[in-house]
Protein backbone atom coordinates (compact mmCIF):
# COMPACT_ATOMS: atom_id res chain seq x y z
CA UNK A 1 0.00 0.00 0.00
CA UNK A 2 2.86 2.34 0.69
CA UNK A 3 4.19 2.21 -2.77
CA UNK A 4 0.99 3.07 -4.59
CA UNK A 5 1.39 6.56 -4.88
CA UNK A 6 4.05 5.79 -7.67
CA UNK A 7 3.43 2.46 -8.89
CA UNK A 8 3.65 3.13 -13.08
CA UNK A 9 -0.09 4.95 -13.20
CA UNK A 10 -0.99 6.31 -15.86
CA UNK A 11 -3.26 9.95 -16.43
CA UNK A 12 -4.08 8.92 -19.72
CA UNK A 13 -7.84 8.36 -20.37
CA UNK A 14 -7.95 11.05 -22.85
CA UNK A 15 -4.14 11.52 -22.95
CA UNK A 16 -4.36 8.17 -24.87
CA UNK A 17 -1.09 9.11 -27.07
CA UNK A 18 -1.35 9.18 -30.56
CA UNK A 19 -4.55 7.69 -32.31
CA UNK A 20 -4.10 4.65 -29.91
CA UNK A 21 -6.33 3.10 -27.14
CA UNK A 22 -5.41 3.28 -24.10
CA UNK A 23 -2.98 -0.76 -18.59
CA UNK A 24 2.45 -6.46 -12.77
CA UNK A 25 -0.95 -7.30 -11.16
CA UNK A 26 -1.89 -4.25 -8.95
CA UNK A 27 -3.08 -4.44 -5.45
CA UNK A 28 -6.54 -6.15 -5.36
CA UNK A 29 -6.25 -7.37 -8.47
CA UNK A 30 -5.15 -10.59 -7.91
CA UNK A 31 -7.24 -11.86 -5.57
CA UNK A 32 -10.38 -9.77 -6.84
CA UNK A 33 -10.26 -10.74 -10.36
CA UNK A 34 -11.29 -13.83 -11.65
CA UNK A 35 -8.07 -16.47 -12.17
CA UNK A 36 -7.20 -16.81 -15.71
CA UNK A 37 -6.15 -19.76 -17.19
CA UNK A 38 -3.50 -20.10 -20.29
CA UNK A 39 -6.49 -20.35 -22.28
CA UNK A 40 -7.41 -16.66 -21.22
CA UNK A 41 -10.70 -17.65 -19.88
CA UNK A 42 -11.42 -16.69 -16.37
CA UNK A 43 -13.06 -18.78 -13.85
CA UNK A 44 -14.43 -18.20 -10.44
CA UNK A 45 -15.92 -21.67 -9.22
CA UNK A 46 -16.56 -25.19 -10.36
CA UNK A 47 -18.52 -25.02 -13.64
CA UNK A 48 -19.82 -27.60 -15.83
CA UNK A 49 -17.95 -27.99 -18.61
CA UNK A 50 -19.76 -28.49 -21.99
CA UNK A 51 -19.79 -31.97 -23.78
CA UNK A 52 -16.18 -32.77 -24.69
CA UNK A 53 -15.75 -33.65 -28.32
CA UNK A 54 -14.35 -36.53 -28.14
CA UNK A 55 -16.97 -38.27 -26.03
CA UNK A 56 -19.76 -36.62 -27.58
CA UNK A 57 -18.81 -38.54 -30.13
CA UNK A 58 -17.89 -42.34 -29.78
CA UNK A 59 -15.47 -44.41 -32.19
CA UNK A 60 -17.09 -46.03 -34.74
CA UNK A 61 -16.41 -49.79 -35.90
CA UNK A 62 -16.20 -50.33 -39.53
CA UNK A 63 -20.20 -51.77 -39.99
CA UNK A 64 -20.88 -48.26 -38.55
CA UNK A 65 -22.11 -48.96 -35.50
CA UNK A 66 -20.71 -47.12 -32.35
CA UNK A 67 -18.51 -49.17 -30.14
CA UNK A 68 -19.29 -50.01 -26.85
CA UNK A 69 -15.80 -47.88 -24.96
CA UNK A 70 -14.70 -45.55 -23.01
CA UNK A 71 -13.06 -42.77 -24.44
CA UNK A 72 -11.25 -40.17 -22.10
CA UNK A 73 -12.04 -36.89 -22.56
CA UNK A 74 -9.38 -33.77 -22.41
CA UNK A 75 -8.76 -31.62 -19.91
CA UNK A 76 -11.52 -29.28 -20.56
CA UNK A 77 -10.42 -25.70 -21.09
CA UNK A 78 -13.03 -23.94 -18.82
CA UNK A 79 -12.02 -25.24 -15.39
CA UNK A 80 -9.29 -24.02 -13.50
CA UNK A 81 -7.54 -27.07 -12.79
CA UNK A 82 -5.38 -25.62 -9.54
CA UNK A 83 -8.85 -25.36 -7.62
CA UNK A 84 -8.01 -22.15 -5.95
CA UNK A 85 -11.07 -20.43 -6.99
CA UNK A 86 -12.47 -18.04 -4.42
CA UNK A 87 -15.02 -19.84 -2.79
CA UNK A 88 -16.87 -16.49 -1.53
CA UNK A 89 -17.03 -16.04 -5.63
CA UNK A 90 -18.74 -19.64 -6.73
CA UNK A 91 -22.15 -18.50 -5.93
CA UNK A 92 -22.26 -15.57 -7.03
CA UNK A 93 -20.44 -15.92 -11.13
CA UNK A 94 -22.97 -18.93 -11.46
CA UNK A 95 -25.13 -17.41 -13.53
CA UNK A 96 -22.09 -16.04 -15.61
CA UNK A 97 -20.74 -19.79 -16.48
CA UNK A 98 -24.42 -21.33 -16.31
CA UNK A 99 -24.56 -18.67 -19.80
CA UNK A 100 -20.87 -19.65 -20.83
CA UNK A 101 -22.01 -23.08 -20.99
CA UNK A 102 -25.25 -22.06 -22.67
CA UNK A 103 -23.85 -19.97 -25.54
CA UNK A 104 -21.20 -22.61 -26.34
CA UNK A 105 -24.01 -25.80 -26.54
CA UNK A 106 -26.93 -23.69 -28.11
CA UNK A 107 -25.63 -20.72 -30.41
CA UNK A 108 -26.72 -21.21 -33.52
CA UNK A 109 -23.47 -20.11 -35.49
CA UNK A 110 -20.47 -22.97 -33.96
CA UNK A 111 -17.74 -22.87 -32.68
CA UNK A 112 -17.56 -19.81 -30.44
CA UNK A 113 -14.96 -17.35 -30.73
CA UNK A 114 -13.81 -18.60 -26.69
CA UNK A 115 -11.49 -15.48 -26.83
CA UNK A 116 -14.19 -13.13 -27.87
CA UNK A 117 -16.22 -13.94 -25.67
CA UNK A 118 -13.93 -13.85 -22.63
CA UNK A 119 -12.89 -10.34 -23.60
CA UNK A 120 -16.49 -8.92 -24.14
CA UNK A 121 -16.91 -9.97 -20.79
CA UNK A 122 -13.96 -7.87 -19.19
CA UNK A 123 -14.92 -5.35 -21.14
CA UNK A 124 -18.70 -5.28 -20.08
CA UNK A 125 -17.92 -5.78 -16.19
CA UNK A 126 -15.25 -2.99 -16.69
CA UNK A 127 -18.19 -0.81 -18.12
CA UNK A 128 -20.32 -1.23 -16.03
CA UNK A 129 -18.51 0.57 -13.15
CA UNK A 130 -19.50 3.85 -15.26
CA UNK A 131 -16.25 4.92 -15.32
CA UNK A 132 -15.37 6.50 -18.78
CA UNK A 133 -11.47 5.74 -17.90
CA UNK A 134 -11.51 2.41 -16.76
CA UNK A 135 -11.24 -0.01 -19.59
CA UNK A 136 -9.94 -3.24 -20.94
CA UNK A 137 -7.05 -3.59 -23.69
CA UNK A 138 -6.60 -6.58 -25.86
CA UNK A 139 -2.97 -8.07 -26.73
CA UNK A 140 -2.64 -5.90 -29.89
CA UNK A 141 -4.67 -2.61 -28.20
CA UNK A 142 -2.19 -2.86 -25.24
CA UNK A 143 1.13 -3.50 -26.64
CA UNK A 144 -0.07 -0.38 -29.08
CA UNK A 145 -0.78 1.53 -26.26
CA UNK A 146 2.81 1.21 -24.55
CA UNK A 147 4.33 1.55 -28.03
CA UNK A 148 3.17 4.86 -28.13
CA UNK A 149 4.44 6.01 -24.70
CA UNK A 150 7.98 4.74 -25.81
CA UNK A 151 7.54 7.22 -28.70
CA UNK A 152 7.07 5.75 -32.28
CA UNK A 153 4.06 4.18 -34.14
CA UNK A 154 2.25 4.36 -37.66
CA UNK A 155 -0.77 6.14 -37.67
CA UNK A 156 -1.98 9.61 -38.71
CA UNK A 157 -0.24 11.41 -35.20
CA UNK A 158 -3.25 12.95 -32.71
CA UNK A 159 -4.13 12.47 -29.30
CA UNK A 160 -7.65 10.90 -28.80
CA UNK A 161 -10.60 10.38 -26.39
CA UNK A 162 -12.21 6.46 -27.55
CA UNK A 163 -14.57 6.38 -24.36
CA UNK A 164 -17.29 8.39 -25.87
CA UNK A 165 -20.10 8.07 -28.51
CA UNK A 166 -17.17 8.72 -31.00
CA UNK A 167 -13.67 8.94 -31.21
CA UNK A 168 -12.47 12.36 -30.18
CA UNK A 169 -9.29 14.22 -31.11
CA UNK A 170 -7.84 15.73 -27.81
CA UNK A 171 -5.01 17.26 -30.64
CA UNK A 172 -3.21 16.74 -33.07
CA UNK A 173 0.72 16.66 -33.06
CA UNK A 174 2.36 19.14 -34.35
CA UNK A 175 3.87 18.26 -37.59
CA UNK A 176 2.22 14.76 -37.96
CA UNK A 177 -0.43 14.44 -40.63
CA UNK A 178 -3.35 15.16 -39.00
CA UNK A 179 -2.24 18.77 -37.98
CA UNK A 180 -1.22 18.99 -41.96
CA UNK A 181 -5.19 18.18 -42.60
CA UNK A 182 -6.34 20.63 -40.03
CA UNK A 183 -7.73 18.02 -37.69
CA UNK A 184 -8.27 20.10 -34.37
CA UNK A 185 -9.40 19.84 -30.70
CA UNK A 186 -12.95 18.46 -29.86
CA UNK A 187 -13.46 16.99 -33.55
CA UNK A 188 -15.61 14.13 -33.37
CA UNK A 189 -14.68 10.77 -36.14
CA UNK A 190 -17.92 9.75 -36.85
CA UNK A 191 -16.89 7.52 -39.85
CA UNK A 192 -14.12 5.75 -41.33
CA UNK A 193 -13.58 4.92 -45.04
CA UNK A 194 -17.45 5.71 -45.67
CA UNK A 195 -18.30 3.42 -42.82
CA UNK A 196 -20.44 4.76 -40.29
CA UNK A 197 -19.03 4.74 -36.81
CA UNK A 198 -21.98 5.04 -34.44
CA UNK A 199 -22.34 2.45 -31.91
CA UNK A 200 -18.74 1.12 -32.49
CA UNK A 201 -16.77 0.56 -29.74
CA UNK A 202 -13.78 3.50 -29.74
CA UNK A 203 -11.02 0.89 -29.73
CA UNK A 204 -12.75 -0.80 -32.81
CA UNK A 205 -12.83 2.43 -34.90
CA UNK A 206 -9.09 2.97 -33.79
CA UNK A 207 -8.10 -0.28 -35.41
CA UNK A 208 -9.35 1.28 -38.37
CA UNK A 209 -7.81 4.66 -38.67
CA UNK A 210 -4.61 2.86 -37.58
CA UNK A 211 -2.32 1.21 -40.51
CA UNK A 212 1.03 1.34 -42.60
CA UNK A 213 2.62 4.32 -43.20
CA UNK A 214 1.45 5.37 -46.74
CA UNK A 215 -1.61 4.56 -46.56
CA UNK A 216 -4.40 6.31 -46.83
CA UNK A 217 -7.46 6.51 -44.56
CA UNK A 218 -10.70 8.81 -44.96
CA UNK A 219 -12.23 10.12 -41.91
CA UNK A 220 -15.57 12.02 -41.21
CA UNK A 221 -15.39 14.42 -39.37
CA UNK A 222 -18.34 16.38 -36.84
CA UNK A 223 -17.33 19.82 -36.43
CA UNK A 224 -19.73 21.57 -34.17
CA UNK A 225 -22.88 21.39 -36.62
CA UNK A 226 -20.50 20.90 -39.80
CA UNK A 227 -19.53 17.42 -41.39
CA UNK A 228 -17.05 16.82 -43.88
CA UNK A 229 -14.73 14.22 -45.01
CA UNK A 230 -10.76 14.58 -44.93
CA UNK A 231 -8.13 12.36 -45.88
CA UNK A 232 -4.85 11.49 -44.44
CA UNK A 233 -1.72 9.87 -45.58
CA UNK A 234 -0.68 8.02 -42.32
CA UNK A 235 2.89 7.84 -41.39
CA UNK A 236 5.50 6.78 -39.06
CA UNK A 237 4.80 8.92 -36.02
CA UNK A 238 7.97 9.43 -33.64
CA UNK A 239 5.62 11.08 -30.68
CA UNK A 240 7.10 14.29 -30.09
CA UNK A 241 8.16 15.38 -26.09
CA UNK A 242 10.67 18.60 -26.33
CA UNK A 243 11.06 21.64 -28.34
CA UNK A 244 12.56 24.16 -27.48
CA UNK A 245 14.02 27.66 -29.02
CA UNK A 246 15.20 31.14 -28.10
CA UNK A 247 12.59 33.80 -29.38
CA UNK A 248 13.04 37.23 -30.03
CA UNK A 249 13.17 40.06 -27.27
CA UNK A 250 15.16 36.96 -25.37
CA UNK A 251 12.33 34.81 -24.38
CA UNK A 252 13.20 31.31 -24.03
CA UNK A 253 9.91 28.67 -25.46
CA UNK A 254 9.67 25.32 -24.71
CA UNK A 255 6.82 22.99 -26.02
CA UNK A 256 6.42 19.95 -24.19
CA UNK A 257 3.90 17.21 -25.72
CA UNK A 258 3.83 14.19 -23.69
CA UNK A 259 5.07 12.67 -19.77
CA UNK A 260 6.55 9.74 -21.53
CA UNK A 261 9.92 7.97 -20.14
CA UNK A 262 12.66 9.95 -22.06
CA UNK A 263 10.85 13.45 -21.09
CA UNK A 264 12.52 14.60 -18.05
CA UNK A 265 15.93 13.91 -19.32
CA UNK A 266 14.91 15.76 -22.68
CA UNK A 267 13.22 18.90 -20.85
CA UNK A 268 16.30 19.15 -18.44
CA UNK A 269 18.56 19.47 -21.33
CA UNK A 270 16.47 22.01 -23.24
CA UNK A 271 16.03 23.82 -20.03
CA UNK A 272 19.94 24.04 -19.61
CA UNK A 273 20.34 24.89 -23.03
CA UNK A 274 18.34 27.61 -22.85
CA UNK A 275 19.35 28.69 -19.55
CA UNK A 276 23.17 29.45 -20.46
CA UNK A 277 21.79 31.95 -23.23
CA UNK A 278 20.36 33.80 -20.23
CA UNK A 279 16.84 34.39 -21.11
CA UNK A 280 14.70 37.43 -19.33
CA UNK A 281 11.72 34.42 -19.11
CA UNK A 282 10.62 31.41 -20.14
CA UNK A 283 7.31 30.37 -21.62
CA UNK A 284 6.04 26.88 -21.45
CA UNK A 285 3.77 25.54 -23.85
CA UNK A 286 1.92 22.49 -22.39
CA UNK A 287 -1.25 23.20 -25.74
CA UNK A 288 -2.02 19.81 -27.06
CA UNK A 289 -0.22 18.07 -24.12
CA UNK A 290 -2.75 14.87 -23.77
CA UNK A 291 -0.38 13.91 -20.61
CA UNK A 292 1.62 10.36 -19.42
CA UNK A 293 3.30 9.06 -16.41
CA UNK A 294 1.68 9.89 -12.55
CA UNK A 295 6.01 9.90 -11.58
CA UNK A 296 6.71 11.89 -14.92
CA UNK A 297 4.63 14.70 -14.01
CA UNK A 298 5.96 15.48 -10.42
CA UNK A 299 9.70 15.68 -11.99
CA UNK A 300 8.25 17.86 -14.69
CA UNK A 301 6.64 20.35 -12.00
CA UNK A 302 9.25 20.12 -9.65
CA UNK A 303 11.91 22.09 -12.33
CA UNK A 304 9.53 24.91 -12.19
CA UNK A 305 8.05 24.83 -8.21
CA UNK A 306 11.06 24.72 -5.56
CA UNK A 307 9.45 23.25 -2.79
CA UNK A 308 6.48 22.11 -0.93
CA UNK A 309 3.31 20.11 -2.13
CA UNK A 310 2.89 20.18 -6.21
CA UNK A 311 -0.33 17.12 -5.75
CA UNK A 312 -2.37 15.14 -3.73
CA UNK A 313 -3.82 11.74 -4.69
CA UNK A 314 -6.57 10.45 -2.71
CA UNK A 315 -7.74 6.62 -2.76
CA UNK A 316 -11.42 5.17 -2.63
CA UNK A 317 -10.71 4.00 1.06
CA UNK A 318 -9.95 7.23 2.44
CA UNK A 319 -6.19 7.42 2.20
CA UNK A 320 -4.65 10.54 0.67
CA UNK A 321 -1.21 10.99 -0.63
CA UNK A 322 1.21 13.51 -0.52
CA UNK A 323 3.56 14.69 -3.36
CA UNK A 324 6.46 16.99 -3.11
CA UNK A 325 8.34 18.87 -5.20
CA UNK A 326 11.92 17.23 -6.02
CA UNK A 327 14.91 19.40 -5.08
CA UNK A 328 17.30 20.64 -7.60
CA UNK A 329 15.19 21.95 -10.15
CA UNK A 330 16.60 24.18 -13.08
CA UNK A 331 13.83 26.75 -13.87
CA UNK A 332 12.41 27.81 -10.21
CA UNK A 333 13.51 31.46 -10.44
CA UNK A 334 12.83 32.41 -14.14
CA UNK A 335 9.59 34.29 -15.13
CA UNK A 336 7.27 32.21 -16.18
CA UNK A 337 4.36 32.07 -18.16
CA UNK A 338 2.52 28.50 -19.00
CA UNK A 339 0.33 28.46 -22.36
CA UNK A 340 -2.52 25.63 -22.23
CA UNK A 341 -5.92 24.78 -24.29
CA UNK A 342 -8.77 22.24 -24.23
CA UNK A 343 -6.08 19.79 -25.64
CA UNK A 344 -3.81 20.48 -21.94
CA UNK A 345 -4.87 17.01 -20.11
CA UNK A 346 -4.19 14.70 -17.07
CA UNK A 347 -0.42 14.67 -15.90
CA UNK A 348 -0.42 18.34 -18.17
CA UNK A 349 -3.25 19.41 -15.63
CA UNK A 350 -0.97 18.27 -12.78
CA UNK A 351 1.94 20.91 -13.91
CA UNK A 352 -0.14 23.59 -14.80
CA UNK A 353 -2.31 23.37 -11.84
CA UNK A 354 0.48 23.40 -9.38
CA UNK A 355 2.46 26.43 -10.82
CA UNK A 356 -1.13 28.32 -10.83
CA UNK A 357 -1.68 27.27 -7.24
CA UNK A 358 1.48 28.68 -6.18
CA UNK A 359 1.57 32.04 -8.38
CA UNK A 360 4.52 30.73 -10.11
CA UNK A 361 3.25 32.03 -13.27
CA UNK A 362 -0.09 33.06 -14.72
CA UNK A 363 -1.74 30.53 -17.28
CA UNK A 364 -2.83 31.75 -21.01
CA UNK A 365 -5.14 30.30 -23.26
CA UNK A 366 -8.74 28.56 -22.88
CA UNK A 367 -9.92 25.77 -20.31
CA UNK A 368 -7.57 22.48 -20.34
CA UNK A 369 -9.31 19.41 -20.73
CA UNK A 370 -10.05 18.73 -16.84
CA UNK A 371 -9.20 15.01 -16.07
CA UNK A 372 -8.46 14.60 -12.98
CA UNK A 373 -8.04 11.02 -12.11
CA UNK A 374 -5.27 8.83 -11.95
CA UNK A 375 -5.40 4.91 -13.37
CA UNK A 376 -3.36 2.27 -13.09
CA UNK A 377 -2.57 0.28 -16.25
CA UNK A 378 -2.18 -3.62 -15.40
CA UNK A 379 -0.88 -6.25 -17.66
CA UNK A 380 -2.94 -9.46 -17.56
CA UNK A 381 -1.32 -12.41 -17.25
CA UNK A 382 -0.68 -15.15 -20.19
CA UNK A 383 -0.46 -11.77 -22.21
CA UNK A 384 -4.45 -11.33 -22.33
CA UNK A 385 -4.00 -7.81 -22.66
CA UNK A 386 -4.44 -5.58 -19.83
CA UNK A 387 -7.17 -3.10 -18.16
CA UNK A 388 -6.87 -0.04 -16.87
CA UNK A 389 -8.49 1.29 -13.63
CA UNK A 390 -9.02 4.34 -11.75
CA UNK A 391 -7.51 3.90 -8.67
CA UNK A 392 -7.32 7.72 -7.02
CA UNK A 393 -8.39 11.06 -7.80
CA UNK A 394 -5.68 13.75 -7.94
CA UNK A 395 -5.78 17.93 -6.16
CA UNK A 396 -3.87 20.83 -6.88
CA UNK A 397 -1.81 21.89 -4.18
CA UNK A 398 -4.98 24.01 -2.94
CA UNK A 399 -7.03 21.20 -3.08
CA UNK A 400 -8.62 21.98 -6.18
CA UNK A 401 -10.67 19.09 -8.16
CA UNK A 402 -10.57 19.93 -11.97
CA UNK A 403 -12.37 16.67 -13.00
CA UNK A 404 -14.72 18.14 -15.95
CA UNK A 405 -13.94 21.47 -15.07
CA UNK A 406 -10.49 21.89 -16.15
CA UNK A 407 -8.20 24.84 -15.30
CA UNK A 408 -9.22 28.38 -16.21
CA UNK A 409 -6.37 30.48 -17.03
CA UNK A 410 -5.80 33.63 -15.74
CA UNK A 411 -5.32 35.20 -19.62
CA UNK A 412 -8.28 33.64 -21.81
CA UNK A 413 -7.20 33.98 -25.54
CA UNK A 414 -9.22 31.83 -28.04
CA UNK A 415 -7.55 29.83 -31.08
CA UNK A 416 -9.64 30.50 -33.94
CA UNK A 417 -9.97 28.43 -37.14
CA UNK A 418 -9.06 31.75 -39.57
CA UNK A 419 -6.13 31.59 -36.98
CA UNK A 420 -5.18 28.47 -37.48
CA UNK A 421 -5.42 28.36 -41.35
CA UNK A 422 -3.61 32.05 -41.49
CA UNK A 423 -0.64 30.40 -39.49
CA UNK A 424 -1.43 32.91 -36.53
CA UNK A 425 -0.88 32.26 -32.75
CA UNK A 426 -2.65 34.40 -30.83
CA UNK A 427 -1.86 32.33 -27.75
CA UNK A 428 1.88 32.68 -27.65
CA UNK A 429 1.74 35.85 -28.54
CA UNK A 430 0.01 37.39 -25.17
CA UNK A 431 2.03 34.69 -23.74
CA UNK A 432 5.27 36.82 -24.90
CA UNK A 433 2.83 40.21 -24.11
CA UNK A 434 2.23 39.13 -20.39
CA UNK A 435 6.07 37.65 -20.20
CA UNK A 436 7.55 41.22 -20.97
CA UNK A 437 5.33 43.03 -18.72
CA UNK A 438 6.52 40.65 -16.06
CA UNK A 439 10.85 41.31 -16.37
CA UNK A 440 9.40 45.16 -17.31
Amino acid sequence: MENRGFRTCLLTGVGIFALLVFFAAGIGVGYLAPRLLNTGIPVSGPVNCPPCPEAAAPAQVENGTPESTTVECPPCPYVDPSGETPEAYQDLFAPFWETWEIVHEEYVDQPVDSQALMEGAIRGMLEALGDRHTSYMSPDEFAQANEALEGEYEGIGAWVDITGDYVEIISPMRGSPAAEAGLQPNDRVIGVDGEDMTGVPGDLVLRRILGPAGTDVTLTIQRNSETFDVTITRARIVVPTVEFEMLEDNIAYIGLYNYGERTTEQLRNALQELLDQNPDGLIFDLRGNGGGFLNVAIQVVSEFVGDGVVMYEQFGDGDTYTFEAIPGGLATEIPLVVLVNEGTASAAEITAGAIQDYGRGPLVGVNTFGKGSVQSWIALEDNAGGVRVTIARWLTPNGRQISGEGLEPEYIVEMTQEDFEAGRDPQLEKAVEVLKEMFQ
